[in-house]
């Protein structure tokens, strides 16, 4: 049966049936990540992104696709998060424009918006490289319009698409050689084919049991009943969250999946209590309801998939919200003509970055990127007439500037990829330069420091001659690895010796949550054996993740 046109009921069926699609799959996509480091987690940065433009579809009643992918459009723009969940919101917002108007899509309209979200997203990034999700989108933008050209049947056009999707995964390790040298397909090229073969199934009518929502009433009631009063939260400090995600997901019991395990609610509520705390978890045998505070919301959605179908999933940052009812119950709010924001995770390091006359810390970095939203809603706070923001985080910077673009205030972005280009970009801050003299002086700065980190390796592999055994302590230097060793002290050592130049004056030191003073005064010992000539600061940064971060000017 040829199908001539795609209705809003078609459409959004696409989009329901593509977000759990990337949903159910976003653990895989997340273990195609190239570096065996925590990252930010292109499969769950997807999700989360199309999953905030597939409530914003959910909530507009209009029958015209136009006004739906426009919604979808925008929900996606407000909960980018990574690089990953950046591009992706350009390809559905050049997919919106090339709508706009229109009641329906033809097959021809279809293939034209894929076009457009294209030609959006290469924009959008400073630097395309093939052989990511914009050669997938590319590539299978190009199928589809060649399909249009010999049919009027949308769904022959979506077959297209996905098949040039797949097609151009496959090519991926051929056009970037890390992804064939530790052999494995582009991690968001592989999350954007889910969200097509989603939107091709939602467009074939499979039926997908996510639309049945039960009585939520209970549930509710026990979940508010568990949140503090304003006057108790202020008195708590933001990095005394353990677990910073409140997480909830919904599994339909009666779904069928592969691999279904026997649901007990209380081996149920077993396991989930040690992803977490705060933890709820009720059924009435056909529907199961989660509420956990967690710091690994993907480990609660990888677990309750294996009973069933998630449909609703919510993920809110506590410590966002934190800050928020901190600055609320303190009935004040100071106004400054010129805001910095940085994103930063680690009091330590929060405070380094207060020290030199940063306002506003967004809680994240790597493992925690901060969305397009939470960038909007910090300038809006900052009370600012201007505003300028670090990253601190090379995931973070696309959603920093995207968030710039629709900013009601002018704000600049400095790059900074790293906690140590941000802090050394701080000495340029002059608040009385315009933004755009700001911007160029502390990016500039950018260049004169070296960073290191390091952290512990996910998996046993191979990068650029480097090999890498699982649980190793691996030393990464300006976003390449570097050194690979089992022992903690050796590899900061030797990572730092390879940092040096003839021109190295200062290390500074920042040891996080997993090290201590004590091993961070090993390592300057050691290396105080062979130069003398060097001075070392040592600070308690408290960052997660990385058992020490580094900087060599």
């Amino acid at each position: 049966m040829v199908l001539n046109e795609i209705d809003s009921k078609q459409f959004r069926d696409m989009v329901r049936v593509a977000t759990h699609r990337i949903g159910k799959n976003a653990e895989f996509v997340n273990s195609l990540n190239v570096f065996p480091v925590p990252d930010g987690d292109t499969g769950t940065n997807m999700n989360l992104t199309i999953e905030s433009g597939a409530r914003a579809v959910s909530e507009n009643p209009s029958s015209n696709v136009s006004d739906l992918t426009e919604s979808l459009a925008k929900g996606m723009l407000m909960g980018a998060r990574g690089n990953s969940g950046v591009i992706t919101s350009q390809l559905f917002r050049g997919f919106y424009k090339a709508t706009q108007g229109m009641k329906t899509l033809t097959a021809q309209e279809l293939a034209n918006a894929f076009s457009n979200g294209v030609a959006t997203a290469y924009k959008a990034v400073m630097k395309p490289v093939e052989g990511t999700i914009l050669t997938v989108a590319r590539v299978a933008a190009q199928e589809g319009a060649s399909k249009a050209n010999d049919t009027d049947d949308v769904t022959e056009v979506m077959k297209a698409v996905v098949e040039g999707a797949k097609k151009a995964l496959r090519s991926t390790p051929d056009l970037l050689p890390v992804l064939k040298q530790v052999g494995v397909v582009d991690s968001g090229g592989q999350g954007l084919l889910f969200i097509y073969e989603g939107f091709l199934e939602g467009l074939l009518g499979e039926n997908f049991a996510d639309q049945y929502q039960p009585d939520e009433t209970e549930m509710d009631e026990m979940i508010n009943a568990m949140h503090h009063q304003s006057s108790v939260q202020s008195q708590l400090a933001t990095q005394d969250i353990k677990n910073g995600y409140c997480t909830e997901i919904m599994v339909d019991l009666n779904a069928d999946v592969p691999n279904k395990k026997k649901f007990d609610l209380e081996e149920f509520r077993k396991h989930l209590s040690g992803l977490g705390d705060s933890l709820l978890a009720v059924s009435d045998g056909e529907i199961a309801k989660v509420h956990v505070h967690t710091e690994h919301p993907g480990d609660v959605f990888k677990y309750g998939s294996q009973f069933g179908q998630l449909g609703k999933i919510k993920i809110d940052n506590m410590r966002i919200q934190h800050e928020s009812i901190v600055d609320q119950d303190a009935e004040q709010q100071e106004s400054v003509n010129f805001a910095v924001i940085a994103v930063a995770s680690g009091n330590g390091i929060r405070k380094l970055f207060e020290s030199e006359g940063v306002n506003r810390i967004i809680s994240g970095g790597q493992t925690m990127n901060p969305s397009t939203q939470d960038f909007i809603d910090a300038i809006k706070k900052s009370g600012a007439k201007k505003a300028i923001v670090l990253p601190n985080n090379g995931n973070i910077v696309m959603a920093a500037k995207q968030a710039a673009e629709v900013s009601d205030i002018p704000v600049g972005i400095v790059p900074s990829k790293t906690i140590s280009q941000g802090l050394t970009a701080m000495l340029s801050f002059n608040p009385d330069a315009s933004v755009d003299d700001n911007v160029e002086a502390m990016s500039e700065d950018l260049d004169t420091v070296v960073s290191g980190e390091v952290t512990q390796a996910t998996r046993d592999t191979e990068i650029d001659d480097v090999e890498i055994h699982k649980n190793d302590y691996l030393g990464i230097i300006d976003g390449n690895i570097k050194v690979d060793n089992a022992d903690l002290i050796k590899t900061t050592t030797e990572m730092i010796e390879k940092m040096l130049d003839e021109d190295s004056e200062i290390i500074t030191i920042m040891y996080g949550r997993d090290a201590s003073e004590d091993e961070a005064q090993q390592v300057v010992e050691a290396l105080e054996a062979s130069h003398d000539d060097l001075e070392f600061e040592i600070h308690d940064g408290g960052q997660p993740v990385y058992h020490f971060l580094v900087s060599v000017e």
